[in-house]
């Protein structure tokens, strides 16, 4: 059962009476869904329907809920959620004392959390505080959530630059497209009923170990000939995840033409808990 503490997460809790209704009005997640025992993915979006903040939600005291986000984007987060606040009866802490743990495998502590973007049989788990034994490092989390194709703003994607379709969240319940308004609803709701996502998160496999971003984050694109169809993110050892566009990717596949990573041959696959393929996830229009 290895577990380690994430250094680079903090929890934000939003708390009292209005906490629910105030976060259902903003985030992509049903708020209203979200069952004990189990954190959420979700995000809070623009206007223009991009994702502004990523993070796992969950149920925590009778009224309130954890926010599980990256501590650099934590500040802006509350005061984000401080300007929608008005007059609603809402509270926003974070709670710095309390450090976010990730595990997987084996029998979860009690006060695990289920992390809804793995697969259930993945049995990955957060826990919020202590009670776990701390005996994996951060490398072993990193492959964890890259074979499963789990991305993560900061690594894997810029904020404000993608779609939640980008991001899969349409595939693992981040996004709701049954319950009301909320902000960029109606930009994402189009994006579903049109079919137009063109880009998402695939899981990279080289033969050797895949190049890193320099110092200076320039990106290293995947490339099918001499057209570029996506940019590398997290990586460790052999595999990685990428941001790309399935209609090329979908392409250069069935014309036979190499993948590249900084000059290296790689293979692009999509998550298999997503349920598609690069044929079918390419855009219709």
């Amino acid at each position: 059962m290895p577990a380690l503490v994430l250094a680079d997460r903090k929890i934000v809790r939003v708390d009292g009476a209005d906490a629910e209704h105030f976060l259902q009005n903003l985030i992509t997640a049903n708020v209203d869904a979200i069952e004990a025992g189990q954190a959420r993915p979700t995000a809070l979006l623009t206007p223009q329907g991009k994702i502004l903040f990523d993070f796992l939600i969950s149920k925590a005291v009778e009224t309130g809920y954890d926010c599980d986000i990256r501590a650099d984007i934590a500040d802006d987060f509350i005061r984000r959620l401080t300007l929608y606040k008005l007059r609603a009866a809402v509270s926003v802490e974070k709670l710095d004392d309390m450090p976010v743990i990730a595990g997987w495998g084996g029998a979860a502590p009690v006060g695990a959390l289920a992390d809804k973007r793995f697969p259930d049989d993945a049995g990955v788990w957060r826990l919020h505080g202590s009670g776990a034994v701390l005996d994996a490092d951060r490398s072993a989390w990193e492959k964890t959530r890259i074979t499963h194709g789990v991305a993560e703003s900061g690594t894997d994607f810029a904020l404000s630059d993608i779609f939640p379709h980008d991001a899969m969240m349409d595939k693992n319940d981040g996004v709701d497209f049954r319950k009301g308004c909320y902000v960029g609803q109606e930009v994402v709701s189009r994006m579903q009923h049109r079919g137009t996502a063109r880009k998402r998160v695939a899981i990279v496999a080289a033969e050797t170990d895949l190049p890193q971003a320099g110092p200076d984050e320039t990106d290293i694109s995947i490339v099918a000939g001499e057209k570029t169809v996506g940019s590398l993110g997290s990586t460790t050892g052999n595999m990685g995840l990428a941001m790309v566009r399935t209609d090329r990717v979908a392409d250069a596949l069935a014309d036979n033409i190499p993948l590249t990573a900084g000059g290296m041959a790689v293979t692009l696959t999509l998550p298999k808990w997503s349920g598609l393929s690069f044929a079918s996830a390419a855009p219709d229009t």
